[in-house]
């Protein structure tokens, strides 16, 4: 017999107070493992150079995202909508397959969490003593307490604001423009906004996040079924629940292992029984496996009452082969296929990513024109943008329509790196080679100098008057 799993229709009151315990255990060594993973990747990445630059920076002024030797411009969205749409199937993915592993280890909210719980833990003591301080007078003890954690939560939370910023606006000349008060205003609001936001999502309302703001915790039920994996809690080896001597027979007394300690409960950052089964507050972070497994050995019981485990009764620890072949079912392959697919189109753009790119536009105010000797001429605007950190020296040729050619002022152009060049050109075809009148395909070519590799092209049109 499988676990009968129920979701709670009313949630915990708002104003309901958790203080959650803290662990130790290997899944709880797994989260900090993730929480120094992301925010190392996240603070350290806007310290980094490249060339003469930020490495990692989304300059939104000049219209540049630059990530390391690439810089990305407007005309390369293609390359954000592949990006999310990977992101969103990983998401889809992990969801399919093991539940909120995102929620419970990787995402913001989690992660600043448990920096933020750290910070407590060490400043206001753990569970039982922060509880017993605040349900008692308000005393000297009381307030210093409480305003040193603020106070590193504040900082924390501001560090953070100036961090995230730092992706957006050079980050060390932001640094030096706050220590001189001489920041700007949307850069402060920026960093007051987001700052404010981590000390308030984090060291106020922290659950209340996940279990009531987060869109995914409504919507996750759509991806789970019953092969995917979760924390549950073994009902059939742990009912009947109740207390008993670390040495009693739990089959004399009539009870399962389960000795109801609530631990459990207590150590549950959204302040969930997990024994009440599958419920959307859960945030899959493994908590509670850490607390029961521990329990379990002081007990000389089994480990695994609480584990990750799926609603159709497989086992992590029992049945490994199985729980595998029912996991690579049609839906996870399918997400497996599409992602690896968006990942090759993804990474093999980035291979072809080259640093120039060019825009032809015929000028329409110009009308065609004959010229010396006769010859027919129309006037172009050529749009040339480089993302490159090295400046280029570019000729440029016609190919189409035979015998035409620009004027030999024109055949080059200098371009500055990370810059744009805007360039009117003439096209001329000699009056013994014009095509019949209409509208004819022609085409710029570009070719770098000391770069004969690197060619790019841009498409026009020549149009002949009747």
């Amino acid at each position: 017999m499988t676990q009968k799993r129920t979701i709670p229709i009313q949630p915990e009151p708002l104003d309901k107070q958790i203080y959650a315990r803290s662990v130790k255990g290997w899944f709880n060594s797994w989260r900090w493992v993730m929480v120094w993973v992301t925010q190392l990747l996240f603070y350290g990445l806007p310290w980094l150079q490249w060339e003469a630059r930020q490495a990692v920076l989304f300059d939104i002024a000049n219209r540049r995202f630059h990530f390391f030797a690439v810089t990305f411009t407007p005309h390369d969205l293609i390359y954000l909508a592949l990006l999310l749409a990977i992101c969103a199937l990983s998401l889809f993915l992990f969801t399919a397959v093991a539940g909120r592993l995102w929620c419970g280890y990787s995402c913001p909210q989690t992660v600043y969490t448990k920096i933020f719980s750290w910070i407590e833990l060490r400043v206001e003591g753990d569970r039982n003593a922060r509880m017993r301080r605040d349900r008692g007078p308000r005393n000297f003890d009381w307030y210093w307490r409480k305003l040193t954690k603020h106070a590193i939560w504040l900082a924390v939370g501001l560090w953070t604001g100036f961090t995230f910023v730092g992706f957006f606006t050079p980050i060390r000349p932001l640094g030096h423009d706050i220590l001189a008060f001489n920041v700007g205003p949307w850069a402060a609001f920026w960093v007051l906004f987001y700052g404010m936001a981590t000390y308030g999502n984090a060291g106020w309302m922290r659950e209340k996040v996940c279990i009531y703001m987060c869109p995914y915790a409504r919507f996750q039920g759509v991806m789970f079924d019953r092969d995917t994996l979760s924390v549950s809690y073994d009902a059939e080896r742990g009912e009947p629940r109740g207390s008993r001597s670390r040495h009693a027979d739990p089959a004399e007394l009539g009870l399962g292992d389960c000795i109801d300690c609530q631990l459990c409960v207590h150590v549950c950052p959204t302040g969930i029984d997990i024994r009440d089964g599958l419920q959307y507050e859960c945030i899959d972070c493994g908590a509670c496996i850490d607390a029961c497994d521990d329990v379990m050995d002081r007990m000389n019981y089994p480990r695994g009452l609480i584990r990750y485990g799926t609603e159709s009764g497989l086992s992590v620890r029992k049945n490994g082969q199985e729980l595998l072949r029912r996991l690579f079912r049609p839906r996870v392959l399918v997400y497996t296929v599409i992602l690896w697919a968006l990942i090759a189109i993804f990474v093999g753009g980035l291979f072809q990513h080259v640093p120039l790119r060019a825009e032809a536009l015929r000028d329409r105010t110009i009308m065609t024109r004959i010229v010396e000797d006769g010859a027919l001429e129309n006037v172009y605007q050529l749009h040339i943008t480089s993302t490159a950190e090295r400046p280029y020296t570019v000729d440029i040729s016609v190919a189409g329509i035979e015998g035409a050619f620009l004027p030999a002022e024109e055949s080059t152009v200098s371009i500055d790196p990370q810059s744009d060049a805007r360039v009117v050109l003439r096209v001329r075809v000699p009056a013994d080679l014009a095509p019949e009148a209409g509208t004819h395909p022609i085409e710029f070519l570009l070719n770098p100098r000391h770069d004969p590799k690197l060619q790019i092209s841009a498409d026009s049109s020549f149009i002949v008057r009747r």
